[in-house]
């Protein structure tokens, strides 16, 4: 009998939602029945990658953020209530799903009411220690608390490499793991593609929450229009919409790619434009791609990571009150990116996934 298995990405932003699609299809090739949990963008986008799957409406946190970069982590730290709230209903919905579908397990992409006590349910994230803006007793503060739910959970999935050579730096690899830790490795929804020629100089891919995403769109519309004979893709993070324009000449601009053409537009791009958004990171480093970083303002997590990877070699990082795209470009030209490298490993998720669904 296929088990069935169900998989809750967190609303916040595209990058939970994108990075679960290879689990999806690892464990869609194992044999399990998959169900999603989502709303808006991120149920467009899972049903557009999986039209056969029932996705079930599950609220998500709903997390409102500061027009001010400034501003950001208090935000966010003033709605842990809202969260707290969230969770208990996750907890009272998931005991009636389970009954009414008859789920044998549950992937929570780091949503933390997601945990069953008669069931194998994972934890995933990438963010074991969770950066804000305060630093040292606030970070601990937080630790403590993911922890303490991580602990509920049958085993914790972190999306990066053990040891030295990884993407998250000190967010994945703090002091202390939680017991339930299993590194997934890369985890991309992309493959590299052999033989794909150049088409772009520039592939800007928006994301992240609002006002933010705007702001971003904004400056690299303007900023690419000044740039003569550039031929650059613009992809606007709007899977709910469909639409496609030229607001300069040479520049193309559409509201959302599916996992292949967004995959083959990487391939035959010079250079990738993003935020430092840690699914964005995975699939440039799976790629291979050059990569020039533009964390969203405030968002600690996303600081953190542009200022780590550029320290390590791997891809230039500018703030976006500082962006010019010219001088960011002439940077690129001289920067010596290093590659990411372990093409073995850049599967190791399979197995672990594989495993899992057997032992259900």
């Amino acid at each position: 009998m296929q088990k069935k298995v169900l998989v809750v990405p967190l609303d916040w932003g595209l990058g939970h939602a994108t990075r679960d699609i290879p689990l999806i299809r690892e464990l869609l090739n194992a044999g399990c029945v998959v169900l999603i949990a989502a709303e808006g963008k991120h149920a467009a986008l899972l049903s557009r990658e999986f039209p056969a799957i029932t996705i079930l409406p599950l609220p998500g946190y709903n997390i409102t953020y500061s027009k001010k970069g400034l501003f950001f982590g208090l935000k966010i730290l003033k709605q842990i209530p809202k969260i707290w709230k969230a969770v208990r209903h996750e907890q009272a919905w998931l005991r009636k799903t389970v009954q009414e579908h008859g789920i044998n397990a549950v992937i929570s992409d780091n949503r933390f009411g997601l945990y069953h006590p008669d069931i194998p349910c994972i934890f995933i994230s990438h963010q074991l220690l969770i950066k804000t803006p305060f630093g040292g007793v606030t970070e601990r503060i937080l630790q403590r608390i993911n922890y303490k739910y991580i602990n509920k959970y049958s085993a914790c999935w972190v999306p990066d490499f053990p040891g030295e050579y990884n993407l998250s730096g000190v967010l994945a690899h703090p002091a202390a793991l939680p017991n339930n830790t299993t590194y997934l490795g890369c985890l991309s929804r992309f493959e590299p593609l052999p033989g794909v020629s150049r088409k772009y100089d520039v592939l800007a891919l928006i994301s992240g929450p609002e006002p933010q995403r705007t702001r971003l769109e904004n400056i690299l519309k303007a900023q690419l229009a000044e740039i003569p004979g550039i031929k650059a893709l613009i992809v606007s993070g709007k899977p709910d919409q469909a639409s496609e324009a030229a607001p300069a000449p040479g520049i193309t601009q559409v509201s959302h790619l599916n996992a292949a053409d967004l995959n083959a537009a990487m391939q035959a791009s010079d250079i990738v434009i993003s935020r430092s958004g840690y699914t964005t990171l995975m699939d440039l480093a799976k790629l291979g791609k050059k990569a020039i970083l533009i964390p969203t303002p405030g968002q600690s997590e996303q600081e953190y990571l542009g200022k780590h990877l550029m320290q390590e070699g791997y891809f230039i990082s500018v703030p976006q009150h500082k962006f010019k795209l010219q001088k960011a470009l002439d940077q690129a030209q001289s920067f010596p990116f290093r590659s990411f490298g372990r093409p073995e490993d850049m599967n190791a998720y399979k197995i672990v996934v594989r495993k899992f669904a057997e032992s259900l």
